[in-house]
């Protein structure tokens, strides 16, 4: 079975002595479970695994309950002279009310009476579960992100091909649908897409207008790659709302790793937060399933096809962007823009796709003027193709 670098991380983590919890987090059906699965049987350290999916039991006791147990794994460890300890898993942690402070209490528990007990954690909503992590667990835990697949994850482990990826994005579920397109949209939209919406943030969340929030996502995925202003967005929406309402559900629906709105790049802080987004799916598999588009649509519209492997290329550097820290805009000024900028620290790439639309490189060489420090990435043709580029073949920050 294919085994991802996030598995590997996993094992390490599980093999070292006990430090801190380990939390998974990441959009659902992207192999969170998979990978944890993979790690405890390539450690051989006893393990207990509860998932939280059953809303009846879900309760302060109930974390209690499993980790009660997984203590006395641990001490039937200890009691053999084996210093492995034990290794408890709760799954989809957020749904669980108040969950941190009860971590929190028996993490702290166990510091105290030295109970080897391992814990890892993982959670669908990055929203809920950074609210628990800044309120109660600061400095016990550390965060390893499940992206979605990458081009070259889906090449290595189904054997995808670069249009293959465009379509069904890195989703390893949909591998099984890549020759039946009706399935395939059955799995995205029913298995994917709804439980995203209505269990990771409509069960969580406050949300007023779950119609509103709905439409919001099938517009910005069909958008995405493209600058929309949420005025403009509220105007196109059947259900009444307002621009900080919208703002809100945005937030929500990049917390499932669904769809963000980029900030354009400026100097000035205030300035970037005022701008207009660029809409931004998270996986490409988003914007074909929005626009109902197929793999003759990739064939024969060339605009619609250069907007998906923009979409592609944005969709690899949020991916990125979680895992190695660093930040994702775009960049306008009058007729100049830029596809994406990256920051991390003092560093700078601009990065522009040629992919099938009539497109200039002027506004990477009017953005390298403004910041002549900047590194600057024109991909589509030699020597940096798309394909390369997206499997992680070139430096983001070469200076």
């Amino acid at each position: 079975m294919f085994q991802r670098k996030l598995a590997t991380e996993l094992l390490k983590r599980i093999t070292e002595p006990r430090k801190r919890i380990q939390i998974v987090l990441g959009p659902r059906q992207t192999g969170k479970t998979t990978a944890v699965g993979q790690a405890i049987h390539s450690a051989g350290i006893r393990s207990h695994f509860v998932s939280a999916d059953d809303p009846q039991m879900l309760s302060g006791e109930w974390i209690r309950n499993a980790w009660n147990y997984g203590r006395t794994l641990a001490a039937e460890e200890e009691a053999k002279g084996s210093s492995d300890g034990a290794l408890l898993v709760i799954d989809e942690i957020q749904k669980v009310d108040q969950w941190s402070a009860y971590v929190k209490l028996l993490w702290d528990e166990d510091v105290r009476t030295k109970v080897n007990l391992k814990v890892i954690l993982t959670g669908s909503s990055s929203l809920l579960l950074a609210k628990g992590m800044a309120d109660s667990l600061m400095g016990r835990f550390e965060v390893l992100q499940s992206t979605h697949w990458s081009f070259q994850e889906c090449e290595d482990a189904f054997g995808y091909t670069f249009d293959d990826y465009l379509l069904f994005g890195g989703f390893p579920g949909a591998s099984d649908y890549v020759d039946d397109y009706d399935r395939w949209a059955s799995y995205m939209g029913n298995s994917i897409i709804e439980p995203s919406i209505s269990q990771d943030i409509l069960q969580l969340e406050q949300v007023r207008k779950p119609a509103l929030l709905r439409a919001l996502f099938m517009l910005g995925a069909s958008y995405s790659g493209q600058e929309l202003s949420l005025t403009k967005v509220l105007g196109q929406m059947q259900d009444a709302g307002n621009t900080i309402t919208l703002a809100h559900y945005l937030e929500l629906l990049n917390s499932a790793g669904m769809l963000c709105g980029l900030q354009k790049y400026s100097l000035g802080a205030v300035r970037t937060r005022k701008s207009s987004p660029r809409f931004m799916a998270y996986d490409p598999s988003f914007m074909v399933f929005t626009a109902g588009a197929t793999r003759e649509t990739l064939e024969s519209d060339l605009a619609w096809r250069g907007h998906l492997v923009e979409s592609a290329v944005g969709a690899y550097l949020l991916a990125r962007s979680k895992v190695d820290n660093f930040e994702v805009y775009y960049w306008r000024n009058q007729g100049a823009e830029v596809d994406f900028v990256i920051k991390k620290g003092q560093s700078v790439t601009a990065i522009e796709v040629k992919s099938g639309r009539v497109k200039g490189v002027g506004g990477s060489l009017e953005f390298l003027k403004r910041n002549p420090d900047a590194f600057s990435y024109v991909l589509g043709s030699q020597p940096f193709p798309i394909e390369d580029f997206i499997r992680g073949k070139f430096p983001l920050f070469p200076k």
